[in-house]
C-alpha cells in the first residue's frame, strides 16, 4: 500500500510540473504575440505618452557647476523654485550639489 501512495504522489508532482510549464509557455507566447501586434511606427514602445510631455528637468534637480536659480528656472520652466524649496534662504547662495525640487509649469512650454 505504501508503494502505491509513492507512485501516485510522484505522478501528481509530474502532472503539476507539466501544467506549470504549459501555463508559463502560454503566458510567454501571449506576451510575445501582444508585443508584436501592438508595435507600429508611431507606437514602438509603451510609455510614449511620457515623452510627449517634453519634460526638461526631473522633479529632483541637482545644481551643477556655474548654474544659478535663474538659469535653472529658465531651463526647467519653474519660476517658483525659491518658494517651493524652503531650505534655500538666499537665492544668490546656490552651490553645485544643492538638491532642489522642480515643478515645471507646462503652460510656459
Amino acid at each position: 500500500m505504501g508503494l502505491k501512495t509513492i507512485k501516485a504522489s510522484s505522478m501528481a508532482d509530474a502532472a503539476s510540473w507539466y501544467c506549470a510549464t504549459i501555463l508559463l509557455a502560454l503566458i510567454l507566447l501571449a506576451s510575445i504575440r501582444e508585443s508584436t501586434d501592438s508595435t507600429t511606427e508611431d507606437d514602438s514602445f509603451r510609455g510614449k505618452q511620457f515623452l510627449q510631455m517634453n519634460r526638461p528637468c526631473d522633479e529632483i534637480y541637482v545644481v551643477g557647476e556655474g548654474e544659478t536659480l535663474h538659469t535653472i528656472s529658465d531651463k526647467c520652466c519653474d519660476p517658483f523654485i525659491v518658494e517651493r524649496n524652503p531650505h534655500i534662504h538666499d537665492p544668490d547662495d546656490v552651490f553645485p550639489g544643492l538638491v532642489i525640487k522642480i515643478t515645471p509649469n507646462f503652460k510656459l512650454l
